[in-house]
């Protein structure tokens, strides 16, 4: 059963400013989660990743990569959006993290400044002890930097940069996904091939059997194949729940397969 039951609008007012001039947002009353694992799917400019985005700033969960969701400037909509929604939850859990694929180069880079930074630190003490090799205080601080420094090597490995964007998007999914979470997740197939999302639908169906949840807005018919879960299209005025088969994005994959050709000759 999911964390997070359902969303609503606690106005149905009108405007004529972003997000609510998005079709999708004006006429959003309830949004019932009847799944662990619900897929946002739609076109560009639908508002999938905006409500997403103004969930996540309503369950206050941690951010990957980019500043926490109170701060983040690119946020702003989101949080104006959040503050006309209403949350109805089975469980609140502060478990989880809020990824939007974007982010993960500022994760990357600020990992990467972090077990420099705690280094150089680490370094300095030992300079220090070279002059006052008795100081226990300066020993035990050294060791404390190194010790937080060798517990992020051990999560994330000793450069995320040196192995490709795929592979250090699945490290980090790894190391961070933990049991009774709720996880919101804004086109994490950006990063995957199609046999690394077949193996995070493998890890999702794992995880979901040690009480998560998944709210993913995605264009990959791969995850929107995960077994049971609900789909809520966002391409019409009114979100609607279909079925996989019925997905535009799946209905245009399995059309493009059948004969390529069709579609690129009129380019």
């Amino acid at each position: 059963m999911p964390h997070l039951l359902a969303v609503s609008r606690t106005s149905s007012t009108r405007c004529d400013t972003f997000p609510f001039n998005v079709p999708t947002i004006a006429s959003l009353t309830k949004l019932s989660f009847d799944a662990p694992v619900t897929f946002f799917v739609g076109e560009n400019g639908s508002g999938k990743s905006t409500l997403l985005e103004a969930i996540a700033c309503g369950a206050n969960l941690p951010t990957v990569g980019g500043e926490d969701v109170e701060h983040d400037a690119t946020l702003k909509h989101a949080r104006i959006l959040e503050k006309t929604l209403r949350y109805s939850w089975k469980q609140r859990t502060h478990r989880g993290f809020f990824l939007r694929a974007e982010d993960f180069f500022n994760f990357s880079r600020r990992l990467r400044d972090t077990q420099s930074d705690l280094q150089n630190i680490a370094d300095g003490y030992e300079r220090e002890l070279s002059e006052n090799p008795n100081d226990v205080g300066l020993q035990r601080a050294r060791g404390y930097m190194l010790g937080q420094r060798n517990a992020l090597t051990r999560r994330y490995g000793e450069d995320l940069d040196a192995a490709s964007h795929g592979e250090s998007f699945w490290k980090l999914f790894d190391s961070r996904l933990v049991p009774n979470g709720l996880y919101l997740l804004d086109e994490p197939e950006a990063a995957l091939s199609p046999t690394r999302q077949l193996a995070f639908l493998s890890q999702m169906k794992s995880y979901v059997t040690q009480g998560c949840q998944f709210i993913i807005a995605t264009h990959s018919p791969l995850l929107m194949a995960f077994d049971g879960a609900q789909i809520l299209s966002f391409d019409d005025e009114q979100i609607s729940e279909i079925s996989f088969d019925d997905a535009p994005h799946v209905v245009f994959y399995r059309n493009f397969l059948r004969d390529p050709q069709a579609f690129t000759r009129r380019l």
